[in-house]
Order: C-alpha cells, then sequence, then structure tokens
C-alpha cells in the first residue's frame, strides 16, 4: 500500500457502488478519501474536512451537485477546493451550467480505473497541490523548482523546455511510483493534445541526456519511474 501523499479527496455520489469503485482505486494511489451520499451530505463533509479536490456527481437526492458546487464555492471558510463533476450527463448545456457553478472540470462516467488516476492527478498538480503543494521538489540530488521551473542537479542549475520539466516534474513528484504511459500523457500533455507515444520516448531520452541515464527507469511495457537507486 502506498503512504498518503496528503491530499484529500471528497467523492459525492447517491449511487454505492460507484463509491466504493471511486474509492478504492484512489486509496490505492495514496489519497486520503471521504465521502458523501448527496449534495447536502457533500456540502457538510467539505466543511467538515476541507478536501484539496472534490468529485460530484450532478443528479443527487436532497441537493444536486451545481446547488452543492454553488454552495461550496460562496462557502468563505473553505479554502476553495477543486470541483470536479463525475457524471454521466454529456450534455453541453450542463456542462456549462456546471462550470458556470464553479466547478474546475467535467469527467464523463463511466470511467477508466487509470484515466481517472491521471485525470485527478492532473487536476491537483495543475493547481500546485501535487506533493503537499511546495514550490520545490527534493531528492537527494535533484531539485525541482516549480516557481522558477528550474531543475538543480547537485545544485547545477539545469534549465528544460516545458514539456520536459513537467515530466520530471511528475516523475519526481512520487519517487518509486510507475507512471504508465497512458497518466504520462494525461498530466503532461492533456486529453485533447493528440500526440503519439513516441513523444514520451523522445522526451525520456532528452531528460537522460542532460540528468544521466540513472534517474528514470523504464517499466517495460508499462512505462517509467524516478529513483536514485
Amino acid at each position: 500500500m502506498q503512504v498518503s501523499k496528503g491530499q484529500t479527496i471528497l467523492l459525492v455520489d447517491d449511487e454505492k457502488d460507484i463509491l466504493e469503485f471511486l474509492q478504492y482505486n484512489l486509496e490505492r494511489e495514496g489519497y486520503k478519501v471521504f465521502v458523501a451520499s448527496d449534495g447536502l451530505e457533500g456540502v457538510e463533509m467539505a466543511q467538515k474536512v476541507s478536501p484539496d479536490l472534490i468529485l460530484m456527481d450532478v443528479m443527487m437526492p436532497r441537493m444536486d451537485g451545481i446547488e452543492a458546487c454553488q454552495t461550496i464555492r460562496q462557502d468563505l471558510q473553505l479554502k476553495s477546493p477543486l470541483i470536479a463533476f463525475l457524471t454521466s450527463r454529456a450534455e453541453d448545456y450542463s456542462q456549462v451550467a456546471g462550470f458556470e457553478a464553479g466547478a474546475d472540470d467535467y469527467i464523463t462516467k463511466p470511467i477508466r480505473p487509470r484515466l481517472l488516476v491521471s485525470k485527478v492527478e492532473a487536476l491537483l498538480r495543475r493547481a500546485g497541490r501535487m506533493n503537499g503543494g511546495e514550490p520545490e521538489i527534493k531528492t537527494s540530488s535533484i531539485t525541482v523548482n516549480r516557481e522558477k521551473f528550474l531543475v538543480y542537479m547537485n545544485e547545477e542549475e539545469i534549465q528544460l523546455p516545458k514539456k520536459e520539466f513537467e515530466l520530471i516534474e511528475l516523475l519526481a513528484s512520487r519517487p518509486g511510483k510507475v507512471f504508465t504511459r497512458e497518466q504520462i500523457l494525461t498530466t503532461v500533455w492533456g486529453d485533447e493534445t493528440i500526440v503519439g507515444e513516441r513523444t514520451i520516448d523522445v522526451h525520456i531520452r532528452k531528460l537522460r541526456e542532460k540528468l544521466g541515464e540513472s534517474y528514470i527507469r523504464t517499466i517495460k511495457g508499462v512505462g517509467y519511474t524516478f529513483s536514485e537507486k
């Protein structure tokens, strides 16, 4: 089991099997997960645990997701959590209503577990909350400075192009974790960008040329992991 990295996720859905499915897959990745079965309970739980991210259904009893999102956004005591609607309703007007209510993203279900995890990591990463939201990621020999977009290896400054920086930032954020190719593409390049898997290989090769061969390991048939061993 992976050690929690400190990010808290609140799941709000009136379908018990979906809650269990989401909770299982996110807890496997080391997230601390809370659940609520309707919008009103979701608002109360958000006020109680102050989550980093809320994944919320739209159609729910007592209070729907749109109203719950608006209520959370109006609560000045909350630390402005990320909110993503996870719903089977894909109509344009439903998405517009979600964004107007203050949502950060709109995810259509059903969704594969690996893609769900990739989207969660991408959301948290964009908000600067991955790795506890610290401005720097530090390992024994490499430092990734998020604010300056610089990498230091044994205190020597290394400037990287944007995608190479984002790639090493992702890998170094969780040393030892194997990031699949799908996770890397979703997090670094985004869902809407059409790139081939060869793109990842090229950027990995360039990073190895600049940082050395030992830091990024290839897990054949799966993806890549950051290691200093």
